[in-house]
């Protein structure tokens, strides 16, 4: 059994849909709203690790803000990296990331990054031993999806490609590897690539004899995620869509977490995203 010297390990899960506030308006502040829905979050649960999908960087439509160091920022989480999946914007023009490693931007080396992209990102106050990526591949048909209304009055259905899922894991001192991903909305193709980053997580977390996690929107209701597996979700909680949850779409899975008591801290309403967060407290039970 891998057992980690950290005694708390307080863990976080978002779907930001770029910061958009719910219900829509015209005269959204991008950078006031993001920050007080970050603030939200963390508001009498400080995170030690934050991972969010649907993240824009310096998209014309959310106020050309890098949203990854600004949500990083607000939650006072100093090592943060964002992983664009595509470069442009979803539902419009935008093309494939060629070559991940080399696209990643982190809280070193974001100052020349302006590039228009979309992706998954992460953040903590835990030193980041080393980032690894992983291709998960995408469906080659899209699908018709349930989306908030302009007027935040109910959801409306939209025909939507799928895009390049990939997954970013952070290897970190506190003996945690933690995966954060957003995984297709195509049935199958989805429950594919989960297990997938299962068996790659599950590699690098016995060569690294660190516990893994996976954090993010798997596209997958409740159950799915476990199957076929001995991975446990650690959290049960409705979380789509935000303003009144009827699935769960959002978990927080582990391989073995013997030895941590896991506590819920429940989920919170933040004003933007049609996702709720996931948010959880592990404490050790033994030395």
């Amino acid at each position: 059994m891998v057992v980690a010297p950290v005694q708390k390990m307080r863990v976080i899960s978002w779907n930001l849909l770029h910061g958009q506030k719910i219900p829509p308006t015209d005269s959204q502040n991008w950078q006031v709203e993001l920050e007080t829905a970050a603030k939200t979050v963390s508001d009498k649960m400080q995170p030690d690790f934050l991972a969010l999908q649907e993240v824009d960087n310096f998209q014309s439509r959310s106020g050309f803000i890098n949203q990854s160091k600004l949500i990083a920022e607000s939650m006072q989480l100093k090592h943060w990296a964002y992983l664009p999946t595509l470069i442009g914007t979803p539902g419009e023009k935008w093309r494939s990331v060629k070559d991940l490693n080399q696209a990643i931007i982190t809280s070193e080396n974001h100052q020349s990054n302006d590039v228009a992209s979309y992706g998954i990102a992460l953040a903590t106050n835990q030193p980041i031993k080393k980032l690894y990526v992983k291709k998960l591949g995408r469906s080659l048909i899209g699908m018709p999806l349930l989306i908030p209304k302009d007027n935040g009055k109910g959801v409306r259905f939209i025909y939507v490609k799928d895009e390049p899922r990939v997954a970013l894991i952070a290897e970190l001192e506190n003996g945690f590897t933690i995966a954060t991903t957003h995984l297709s909305f195509v049935p199958g193709v989805n429950l594919r690539q989960l297990n997938k980053l299962k068996r790659w997580a599950q590699k690098i977390a016995h060569e690294t004899n660190t516990i893994p996690l996976i954090l993010g929107d798997l596209n997958l209701p409740k159950g799915i995620p476990v199957i076929g597996s001995k991975w446990k979700s650690l959290v049960t909680q409705n979380t789509y869509p935000s303003w009144g949850a009827k699935i769960q779409f959002d978990y927080i899975l582990a391989d073995d977490l013997s030895g941590y008591q896991v506590t819920d801290r429940k989920t919170i309403k933040t004003g933007v995203s049609d996702h709720l967060p996931l948010r959880i407290e592990l404490v050790r039970t033994h030395k």
